[in-house]
Formats: C-alpha cells, sequence, structure tokens
C-alpha cells in the first residue's frame, strides 16, 4: 500500500536551459533510465546491502527511514519489514510511479515523495536513518557536499547516514569513463570514490564514520556486460548465470568471508561508509 505520494518539484533539480561547459548528470539521463526499465524485475537489485549492513549498527523497530534518489526502492522495502516507517524521494516522476507499482504488487506501506535532494522537503531531526545508493557520484564536489549537508540536517542527534558510492580502484571505472568520453554513459556523467575519500569527506562535515564495507558485484561486471550486448541483438540471458551450484555456493562463501575486510574496500566495484550524528 502506498501511504503517501506527493510530490515536490524545485527549479534545482529541473534541466538547465543552457548547455553544460561539461558532462553531467541530469534529470532527463535519469527520466529516460526509468522510463526504460518499467520491467524492474529485469532490472539487478543489490542483493540487500543497504539492509544488511545497516542492520549490523541499528534495530529498525519504529524508527524513520528516508531513501534519496531511491530509483526503484528495492533498498528500502526490507526495511519496513522490520518495523521501519520508509520515505522514498526521487525527482523522476517515472521512479515513483515504479515504486508506487512495486509497493502495491507487494503489499508494502511505503511514503513516496518528489523532491529536491538539495532541499529535502522535511523539518530538521526528522529521520534515525537517511541512506543513498548510486546517487552522490553523478554530483562535483561542491554539489555532493551540499547534498550530504542536507542529508545531515534532517537526521536526528545520534542518528546514521549511509553512503553507497563506486569504489576507484576497479575496472568499472575504466569502462565508465571511456562511456562517459563518447557521451554513450546512461547517466551522463559520474565519479567514484575510495573508502578513505569518502569517510574524510563526511568527517569533513562534522559526522563520525563508524562502519565502512565493500561489495563485490554478483553476477558479475563481465556477465552484465555480455548479457546487455546479447540483449541489444535480441537473445535474452538469464538475469543471473546457471553455474553449478557447488561452485556458486563456494564463491558465495569466499565473498562473504572477505566482504568485511580490507580488501574488499579496495577491490570492490561499490563501497559504503555509515556515520553517525552527533
Amino acid at each position: 500500500m502506498i501511504s503517501q505520494f506527493s510530490y515536490i518539484m524545485d527549479m534545482k533539480t529541473t534541466e538547465r536551459t543552457a548547455v553544460p561547459a561539461h558532462r553531467e548528470s541530469t534529470k532527463s539521463h535519469w527520466d529516460n533510465f526509468w522510463s526504460e526499465k518499467k520491467a524492474v524485475h529485469e532490472v539487478y537489485s543489490n542483493e540487500d546491502r543497504v539492509l544488511r549492513n545497516v542492520s549490523k549498527l541499528m534495530d529498525l523497530r519504529n524508527k524513520k527511514v528516508l531513501e534519496v534518489g531511491a530509483g526503484t526502492g528495492r533498498d528500502s522495502f526490507g526495511m519496513v519489514a522490520l518495523g521501519a516507517s520508509v520515505f522514498m524521494l526521487d525527482y523522476s516522476m517515472n521512479s515513483l510511479h515504479i515504486i508506487k507499482n512495486l509497493a502495491v504488487e507487494e503489499k508494502v506501506e511505503v511514503s513516496p515523495v518528489g523532491g529536491n535532494a538539495f532541499a529535502l522537503p522535511f523539518p530538521d531531526g526528522s529521520f534515525d536513518l537517511v541512506f543513498h545508493q548510486g546517487l552522490l557520484e553523478h554530483f562535483r564536489e561542491n554539489q555532493a557536499s551540499e547534498l550530504l549537508r542536507e542529508n545531515i540536517r534532517i537526521l536526528r542527534s545520534g542518528g546514521l547516514l549511509l553512503v553507497d558510492v563506486p569504489q576507484r580502484y576497479h575496472i568499472y571505472t575504466v569502462m565508465k569513463h571511456i562511456l562517459i568520453a563518447m557521451d554513450k554513459w546512461f547517466a551522463g556523467w559520474e565519479r567514484e570514490f575510495s573508502a578513505g575519500e569518502l569517510q574524510a569527506l563526511l568527517r569533513s562535515l562534522g559526522v563520525q564514520p563508524i562502519y565502512s564495507y565493500g561489495e563485490w558485484m554478483y553476477p558479475s561486471l563481465f556477465y552484465r556486460v555480455t548479457r546487455e550486448a546479447f540483449r541489444r541483438v535480441g537473445v535474452k540471458l538469464p538475469l543471473t548465470p546457471q553455474f553449478v551450484k557447488p561452485l556458486s555456493n563456494l564463491r558465495k562463501k569466499i565473498r562473504e568471508a572477505l566482504r568485511e575486510t580490507p580488501i574488499a574496500l579496495h577491490t570492490s566495484i561499490s563501497c559504503g561508509v555509515v556515520c553517525r550524528k552527533p
């Protein structure tokens, strides 16, 4: 069920009329992306990595949670089952419609809100947890700091902020920047972070990092690229490769054993930092 479906838009989140002097990620990129990804069950999920890592640090019962730049909202749905009251903000109407439809399909009560991540439509100290995955990397330094300050503003004292971004030292970074240079990147522009860089940025804004993690991609980047290439010529591969089960289980155990080690922080495709507001 949908407990709220409001839409608040600020001109800061809309397209600029002038041609930018550099590549940027714009609202039209995301409207187009989510228009093409309406068959959301064909879009890869994040394997509950946000929920899994948050649950190590916070009991979500009776907590108020906001996901910023929610996309499909699937990172948040599991939190409802654990007793959280969940709000999901995005500025793409196509994204909000996907969230609405998924919530009805899965019988999950959430509150989708359309609005501006730089001027969140909530009072100071409103949330116990604010998080975003795949958002901060689409903004340059000044904007990224502004966005994080707004996240921190609406956190209560002692609340948690989780920021999940692409990790710099990965072949994904090379591939991405080649596509950006060719103007072929789906999101227009994107950057990346090391875990240490992200921790330092958050400290500079007055919050204290308390936990960091790295996550490898599964299925692998190679499989996803191959699947997309086949899709473009009309051949549909399964969402996940059909490996021999013992081999698949072994790979899973290795990933789980190394997930919270320094190896993961410096080799994974994404990294996350959780910090606490004083």
